[in-house]
């Protein structure tokens, strides 16, 4: 046996519970802290939440497998769909296509998952490619469906996906066991494993001509929201795509085995690092709010276009810190009254000040 899916006891994956509950315990804890931390934002600043979040998702789990996406396009296109915008202006068919998948992954979360929904969500992943065979269907290739690093000549393979006219009984076993597994099914598994599993499970079988891994991270996401009974709203793909490497480590060290603990210990911590990350975008969003509220009858105009801009920056801020240059190329003003704008909000303490001349660098000034 070389692959996984190769084993005579393929899908029943095994792994020790004891060395996995804890996480799950975890989990529980951080949803309800995420919850209640919730409840105390705005309702405007609700739906911005939801918006930030899921746009993060949609650029993220783009990036991971290496397409970068235009951020303004991506949020535009879900603050529409959500009817948070009016605008007739033309999105790129990538950032709406990715846009539309994760809206309707929110809205559908409790639904079944089916053929018909995978199918879909490639469409909305494709839109505009013309460059595959096989858009919202499996793929129907004779060709190995093989994922390789290195040289052309001498290339490294990474896994080996089943054949083509074997994915149609895949899926139906996939799909089956989806909803076996489910909170309320015949053999529920709770909702690290099976929303990890379901993961492993959809990227192993590797149905579609492409997008598996952005398709098996939203079954991920549908997996953990139906467990909760509510989108879960975390960071999955954005703490993912800052650890990539450990991702791809991960899925190959276990893609040739059924003893799949490695992988659910991997997954599990990077689900928990994905709602701590919520946690912070929540508390950023509370404190901003503060921030604002208290000042912004003392601001000007210029002031508060940039504090917007910094704002929509999240947590981590402008990556350096805010330079003078910065706040030109946001305000338009010039260079004199950009340097005051910016001591009048260091006065205020709204910012705070590092460095000196060419070096100087502005960050939020919050706890």
């Amino acid at each position: 046996m070389k692959w996984n899916w190769q084993s005579k006891d393929w899908p029943s994956f095994r792994f020790d519970l004891d060395k996995l509950s804890g996480y799950e315990q975890e989990f529980f804890k951080n949803s309800g802290l995420l919850f209640g931390a919730f409840k105390h934002i705005q309702d405007g600043e609700k739906s911005n939440l939801i918006v930030e979040i899921i746009s993060d998702e949609a650029l993220k789990t783009s990036e991971i497998e290496g397409e970068f996406l235009n951020r303004e396009s991506v949020q535009s296109s879900i603050r529409r769909q959500f009817g948070l915008e009016i605008s007739n202006g033309k999105i790129p068919a990538a950032e709406q296509g990715i846009s539309e998948m994760m809206v309707d992954v929110y809205r559908t979360f409790s639904e079944p998952l089916s053929h018909g929904a995978i199918f879909r969500w490639h469409e909305m992943l494709t839109k505009g490619r013309r460059d595959l065979t096989d858009i919202g269907r499996y793929r129907t290739g004779t060709d190995a469906m093989q994922v390789v690093s290195g040289l052309l000549s001498r290339p490294l393979v990474h896994f080996e996906a089943p054949p083509s006219d074997s994915l149609n009984a895949e899926m139906n076993a996939f799909l089956d066991w989806f909803e076996t597994k489910k909170p309320s099914g015949d053999r529920k598994l709770t909702p690290l494993l099976r929303a990890g599993i379901a993961h492993f499970y959809f990227v192993c079988i590797h149905p579609m001509e492409d997008g598996n891994g952005r398709i098996g991270r939203a079954i991920a996401e549908k997996s953990l929201a139906q467990s909760l009974g509510q989108p879960s709203l975390i960071a999955l793909s954005f703490v993912i795509e800052k650890y990539k490497k450990d991702y791809y480590a991960a899925l190959e060290r276990n893609n040739t085995q059924i003893e799949i603990t490695d992988w659910l210990e991997y997954f599990s911590q990077t689900v928990i690092k994905a709602q701590i990350r919520t946690l912070d975008l929540i508390d950023f969003i509370i404190q901003k709010t503060k921030l604002y509220d208290k000042v912004k009858n003392e601001l000007n105009e210029r002031q508060k276009k940039l504090l917007s801009r910094i704002f929509r920056e999240g947590p981590e801020g402008f990556k350096g810190g805010l330079s003078v240059r910065n706040y030109l190329s946001i305000t338009g003003a010039s260079r004199a009254t950009a340097t005051r704008d910016l001591q009048y909000l260091v006065d205020l303490q709204v910012l705070t000040k590092t460095g000196e001349l060419k070096s100087t660098r502005y960050y939020l000034n919050l706890p």
